[in-house]
This record gives C-alpha cells, structure tokens and sequence, in this order.
C-alpha cells in the first residue's frame, strides 16, 4: 500500500463522514374559521333568544356559560388565524372573543346577580362600549367586503343588529327595537352555521358540496 493511500485511509478513520443534514418538514395548522363562526352562531342564537323574549333573564348564568366557551374557542382561532397571516380575520376574532364573548359572559352573570338583589345595574354605560365596536365594526366592514361571499353577509347582518342594540342600551331606543336586534342576529348565526359546514364538509370531500358565494 502506498503511502499517500495509507494517509487517506487514516483520515477517514480519524475524520468520519459528517452525518446529513435531515431536513424537517413542519405541517402547517389548519384554518380554524369554522370552529370561530360555531362559537359566533351560538352566540348569535343565545341574543336572539333573550332580545327576542323566548327566555326569561333567569336564563342569563347559562347564557353566559355558553359565551365563555365561545370566548375560548374565538381567542384561540384569532391567534391562529394572526399566524397564519390573516390580519382582518384574526383582529376581529380577538376583539369579537374579548367583548362579545367573555365581557358579554362575564356581564350575564353580574346582571342577574344584580337583579336577584334587587339593584339592577346601570346598562347605560354598555350603550357606549356598545357604541364604539359599533363604530369599529362599521369602519372595518369595507375590508369584509373586498371579496363578497357568506362571511360578507354575516358582519353586514351584524351591522344590523349592533346600532339597534346600542342605542337601546343608551336608553335612546325603547327596549321593543331590541328584537330587530335579535332577528339581525339569528341572520348573522344561521349563514355563520351554513359557511362553517361549507368551509368544512368542501374540504373534506375536496369538492363543492354546500355552494358557497364565490363558487369556493
């Protein structure tokens, strides 16, 4: 053997191959928008039920049960929806779990302990929170409506009920204009349902099962 082929044979005992580099494939999450218009829709058909006088406030501790866990469910799809690069959907799912889920929860049961002590609580001063995501929902609407389809429907239903349940809070409005509220709000809960099936079932199948606006 020569001396150079014994050198490359030392070395490659002294300096083994360098192991490959393994390259990891991270999977992407999946669109969590569903899970975010379920919890919107039980929201919607809760107020629809209260607004509406199918229920009375003794009602209130379990309504705010059922808003609680729509706030878990839209605070995790807005972060989700923020990783995943959706800027409008994501804002919107966070402000919407923060006040109309966990405030609109959490303010269930303040109301009813209030009225079961016989000192209701001055809901004048929700007219005005009322009033600003008013303002912030209205002011956003255009980017809901870059694409028309069902989502579109859902806020433009929502834009319906949001004056009607301000100004009532306000005490600008008599409370009988809170049903207009309400049938708004069953509007906005009955396309929230449907356009979750859709997003769901469509791409299970991988074809278009329930139309949807757009054809998508």
């Amino acid at each position: 053997m020569s001396n150079q082929a014994h050198e490359v044979k030392v070395q490659a005992r002294e300096w083994p191959a360098q192991p490959q580099e393994v390259k990891v494939q991270t999977k992407e999450w999946s669109n969590p928008t569903p899970a975010g218009l379920v919890a919107l829709s039980v929201a919607c058909f809760c107020f629809f039920a209260m607004l509406n006088g199918y229920v009375s406030a003794a009602a209130m501790p379990l309504v705010g049960c059922w808003l609680l866990g729509g706030f878990m469910v839209q605070i995790i799809v807005g972060l989700l929806d923020l990783k995943g690069g959706n800027y409008t959907g994501g804002n919107t799912f966070l402000f919407f779990g923060a006040f109309f889920m966990l405030v609109g929860g959490l303010e269930m049961f303040v109301k009813y302990g209030a009225i079961t002590a016989g000192t209701p609580a001055d809901t004048r001063v929700d007219g005005y929170a009322w009033l600003a995501l008013t303002l912030v929902v209205y002011l956003w609407t255009p980017a809901f409506l870059k694409t028309f389809n069902l989502l579109s429907l859902v806020v433009l239903a929502l834009d319906v009920a949001l004056p009607f349940i301000t100004l009532v809070d306000l005490k600008v409005l008599p409370s009988d204009f809170s049903k207009v509220a309400g049938f708004a709000l069953l509007a906005a809960g009955l396309i929230a349902i449907y356009l979750s099936a859709a997003l769901v079932v469509n791409n299970a199948l991988g074809r278009q099962v329930y139309p949807v606006l757009g054809g998508k």
